[in-house]
């Protein structure tokens, strides 16, 4: 009896891919961190970019998506809504088949419209009116370079991201920081895109880590740690990396938080190299790798081949299924007003004036990020949706031999840890931060009522991201059963 053959998750699709520069000016508003004490942008570490491929099942690109990675935190509802109406309309594409996945740097600035009276502030505007036109051009530029493609998916690993959820003996409470003994999922998922000739078009990095190197202590825009990471794959690649976000609520890079680009980019180059790591792992694209029998030789030597896949498992490969839904989820009992929110802001406001007052310095900075606290649950809690649950949206496609999802908010690693463990035959690539931020986080269960940030600032009920969990688990048990 022969070893069993290997095969490697493959996908057969239309696949075209588009790069373009989507830098800020200097002097921007760029106040992302509560600590932070300048307000402006002072210049760049690294361009950001805007990055958008298209992927369609083969001849039908009207049932394609269009996903652009961008170099972007977030944007609130009203701006990204904004930002996606345009971009659609111009490109010519259904508003359903934009997908723009946020990198989620923090050190791209905050790009909130209604800051448009603080220093930097009346830039905001303008640029994301100019960044929904080149995102445009870049989407329909990529539909143009469309070609028959294979999508191969390979696993690697990286231990850049660490677990943040620690505890502060000495101060009695939780703080968002690396944990030496918290759990953190290494998976790397990458996805290479080769055309018919063999050319590798593009790669695809998915893992699940915030780009929080830089932190309050920096005034420069910058990409973080993904920035390196690209330049080190395109560099060996010769192709368009992209970086997609994973679900990392409570992951950040073990070296973190400082104002040093190069430790960014130090950060960044361990992932690409990762990255290159499964890259060169790759078999040849629609071949399966399989025992080619025994050679005689000093031992009998078991050789083995990458062999062509057949016919019928081509077709397999092509396999294309899209699904859309909705999943209710409560809201936490205890969600605080606006109206609360704005007394909470009013009382901390008043208290960083009378520290400045008496030149209490570092007093008035921890009133000041207290104050930036309440501005940021003004906007979460006011884009919300009216009645008891919050309607979460879920995309889901099965492309061949691979699984993507593309979601909305910051989940904790249980979403792909979970789906990945469920379902050990298919490749599974996930998307957090797609389309927009809210509702904000979305933690374990476990998290809730300790103190810990990301369950604190959370506007959804515990458990809510089991649940989802549990749903999206469910349907992609029906395309790949165990």
């Amino acid at each position: 009896m022969k070893p069993t053959p290997l095969e490697t998750p493959q996908s057969l699709c239309s696949f075209g891919v588009a790069r373009g520069d989507v830098t800020p000016p200097v002097g921007i508003y760029h106040r992302m961190w509560g600590a932070a004490s300048h307000e402006r942008s002072t210049g760049v570490h690294r361009p950001l970019t805007a990055t958008a491929a298209f992927i369609a099942p083969p001849n039908q690109p009207s049932a394609g998506i269009v996903l652009v990675a961008l170099d972007h935190c977030l944007l609130w509802d009203l701006e990204a809504q904004k930002v996606l109406d345009i971009v659609a309309a111009r490109a010519g594409i259904a508003r359903e088949q934009l997908l723009v996945a946020f990198s989620h740097t923090h050190a791209a600035g905050l790009m909130d419209t209604g800051r448009a009276d603080r220093p930097g502030g009346d830039l905001i505007a303008p640029y994301l009116a100019d960044l929904a036109e080149r995102l445009a051009c870049l989407v329909a530029e990529a539909m143009a370079q469309a070609e028959p493609t294979t999508l191969c998916y390979g696993l690697g690993r990286c231990n850049l991201a660490a677990h943040r959820d620690t505890f502060d003996e000495a101060g009695g409470r939780f703080v968002c920081g690396f944990n030496p003994d918290g759990p953190a999922d290494d998976t790397l998922m990458l996805v290479r895109a080769t055309s018919a000739e063999g050319r590798t078009l593009a790669t695809m990095v998915n893992y699940a880590c915030h780009p929080t190197t830089l932190a309050w202590q920096n005034t420069l825009i910058s990409p973080d740690f993904p920035g390196a990471m690209r330049e080190v794959v395109e560099q060996a690649t010769g192709a368009p990396c992209l970086f997609l976000q994973g679900a990392s609520g409570e992951l950040g890079p073990r070296e973190g938080f400082v104002g040093d680009p190069a430790v960014a980019d130090r950060n960044g180059r361990q992932l690409g190299h990762a990255a290159l790591s499964a890259f060169e792992a790759m078999p040849p694209p629609r071949t399966r790798f399989e025992y080619a029998g025994p050679v005689e030789s000093g031992a009998v030597i078991g050789t083995w081949r990458h062999a062509p896949l057949d016919a019928n498992r081509l077709r397999d490969l092509e396999v294309w299924d899209l699904k859309r839904w909705s999943v209710d989820l409560s809201y936490r009992p205890d969600l605080p007003t606006a109206e609360s929110t704005r007394e909470d802001r009013t009382r901390w406001e008043r208290e960083e004036q009378a520290a400045l007052a008496r030149d209490d310095r570092a007093r008035a900075a921890e009133c000041r990020a207290f104050v930036e606290r309440m501005d940021r649950q003004l906007v979460r809690i006011g884009n919300l949706s009216p009645g008891p649950t919050f309607p979460f949206d879920v995309l889901l496609w099965k492309t061949g031999g691979a699984v993507w999802l593309a979601v909305g908010a910051e989940h904790y690693q249980h979403l792909q840890v979970e789906l990945r463990r469920r379902s050990p035959h298919a490749a599974i690539v996930v998307l957090t931060l797609v389309n927009g931020w809210q509702p904000g986080y979305l933690p374990t269960a476990s998290a809730y009522d300790r103190g810990i940030y990301q369950a604190d600032v959370a506007v959804l009920a515990a458990g809510s991201l089991e649940l989802l969990t549990e749903t999206i688990a469910a349907q992609i048990a029906e395309w790949f059963p165990t």
